[in-house]
């Protein structure tokens, strides 16, 4: 599935899912939960872009008549709008589709390269690799300044680290962010929504995004390991 109506911005997701390739290898750390944490960029999307809300028992629903213009977010929106959900049901209802899709826009934008392999000689396969147009080492050094130097982060900064972070896949950057005990605390910080007074964004979507981030978790934890 194609996605249309692209931003010129990327989206949250986008910019996840850039951070999770790993260009040495020219694979995606964290595939076996990559939907819950690329749902979550997308709700996490919807409430910086205030497009979203809270209703009763901590349920997520859609700010009647603002919808995204993006066309990645609106069918989040759009399911959101039918009636309120709990966070981990929208993540299990918008979650699985999103890989490809979000895919093919790091690779239209050239910030992923996909080219035709032959495995054995015979058969046709695909390998990915980095598109050189830095905007991953930009978005890498803006998650190792919050993390490592101690920066305020924007907000938008703050939910694409909370939800690296909840992604498990942290310890994998060890290169670019050492892996340490101040590094955790300060991410599992931005897990609960302690952004820091630099991070200008209203109380509402900092309770919608650690409300997200913190399913995605419980939501990972429970997954059997292989």
């Amino acid at each position: 599935m194609t996605i249309e109506r692209r931003s010129d911005a990327p989206t949250l997701a986008e910019d996840l899912l850039l951070l999770l390739f790993q260009p040495r290898s020219g694979t995606i750390a964290g595939e076996g939960t990559l939907f819950y944490v690329l749902g979550g960029a997308v709700l996490a999307d919807l409430a910086l872009g205030e497009h979203l809300g809270t209703a009763e028992r901590g349920r997520l629903r859609s700010v009647a008549g603002h919808p995204p213009s993006d066309g990645l977010l609106r069918p989040a929106w759009d399911y959101l709008a039918e009636k309120p959900r709990g966070v981990q049901t929208a993540l299990a209802a918008i979650g699985p589709s999103l890989r490809k899709p979000v895919l093919e826009r790091l690779i239209a934008r050239g910030d992923i390269v996909q080219e035709p392999r032959r495995v054995l000689g015979l058969f046709r396969t695909t390998a990915l690799r980095d598109g050189r147009t830095e905007r991953r080492a930009r978005l890498l050094a803006d998650v190792r300044r919050v993390l490592v130097d101690g920066a305020e982060p924007q907000a938008r900064v703050a939910a694409l680290t909370a939800l690296l972070s909840a992604s498990g896949t942290l310890p994998q950057f060890h290169r670019e962010i050492p892996w340490t005990s101040s590094v955790i605390n300060r991410a599992k910080e931005l897990e609960r929504g302690d952004w820091g007074a630099d991070a200008a964004a209203a109380a509402v979507t900092r309770t919608v995004t650690a409300t997200v981030v913190n399913s995605a978790i419980a939501a990972i934890t429970v997954l059997p390991r292989s």
